[in-house]
């Protein structure tokens, strides 16, 4: 195969943006390395959503954070920044309809749907309002769930996530639309396919999956119209270098009511959500940077929130 062709691969590993629990006995462990390992989860298990069986785990104490990954990933992904997260955070991770632990199922694959059902999740186990942070597919679902239900999202921190299919650099569609069942033979090497295998509750799904998310990629979709439904709090993350286009980057934060006009000197036009751009990072690498968490932090926790001139100076004294 040529270079190329992995290369279409490694972009669907980032893909877009676009009840009672089992035992987590019965749930396969995770592939992990000695310097990316997850710590044990409080609590973990499967969740029956919607049709699907849904796998969760929770970490640490705190205020709810619910962490949503990107597409051919699970929640292992995010074991770089995890552990900050959950310092003084509950962190709820899960994995998304076909990946990881969660089985793909025979149900079409829509983030329409995915959202819904992270909203069920969320009140299965026991929370009336959390805090979002999706990266790339799981920004897509994150972005879902606060437009459909925004009564359960406090605030919300999209990672590497647009808000239409138009906002990718041009060549990256063609590219997108290559990925199929196809690529499965190719991919046995891959870490996205040892990872998938070491968990998957149906390893034999995996070309189904790749064909899923093909066709998933192929769609075009543009949530323009939605962008306003958000009237939670929401930060914007993208790496200097990312899959999307600036000025689509610049368009959403614009839409969401950012980057209009001066802030006034006593910051009384500042919009309440914040824009992240991550100097040096991609699409493939700003989900597990430390700048992320460093950045996003500060905003779930409402430091970020919009204060007066005297408020601000008042701090530094």
């Amino acid at each position: 195969m040529s270079k190329t062709f992995f290369t279409i691969l490694a972009s669907a590993a980032a893909l877009l943006a676009s009840p009672g629990a089992t035992n987590a006995g019965e749930v396969k462990p995770a592939m992990t390395t000695a310097t990316n390992a997850l710590p044990k989860p409080e609590k973990s298990g499967l969740l029956p959503i919607n049709g699907l069986n849904y796998y969760y785990a929770i970490y640490g104490k705190g205020e709810p954070l619910l962490l949503l990954h990107g597409g051919l990933g699970s929640i292992d992904m995010f074991a770089p920044i995890l552990p900050k997260l959950a310092e003084n955070r509950t962190v709820i991770g899960v994995d998304l309809q076909g990946h990881g632990r969660t089985a793909l199922g025979d149900r079409p694959f829509t983030v329409e749907a995915i959202g819904d059902d992270i909203a069920d999740i969320v009140k299965a186990l026991g929370y009336d309002k959390v805090d979002v942070m999706g990266y790339s597919l799981g920004g897509g679902v994150a972005f879902r769930m606060a437009v459909q239900h925004p009564e359960a999202v406090r605030r919300l921190v999209l990672v590497s996530t647009g808000y239409a299919t138009d906002g990718f650099y041009d060549e990256m569609r063609p590219q997108q639309a290559q990925v199929s069942a196809a690529a499965a033979a190719f991919m046995k090497d891959t870490p996205m396919y040892k990872s998938y295998v070491a968990v998957a509750p149906h390893p034999e799904d995996f070309p189904k999956l790749l064909d899923t998310l093909g066709n998933f990629m192929r769609q075009n979709r543009d949530y323009s119209a939605d962008v306003a439904k958000l009237k939670m709090p929401v930060m914007l993350a993208y790496g200097d270098s990312d899959m999307y286009k600036p000025e689509h980057e610049i368009k959403f934060y614009q839409m969401l009511g950012g980057g209009l006009k001066d802030a006034g000197w006593m910051r009384e036009n500042l919009s309440q959500n914040r824009l992240a751009i991550l100097p040096n990072r991609t699409h493939y690498d700003a989900f597990f940077a430390p700048e992320l968490t460093a950045a996003a932090l500060p905003f779930l926790n409402g430091e970020t929130k919009v204060k007066t001139w005297d408020e601000v100076v008042g701090e530094t004294e």
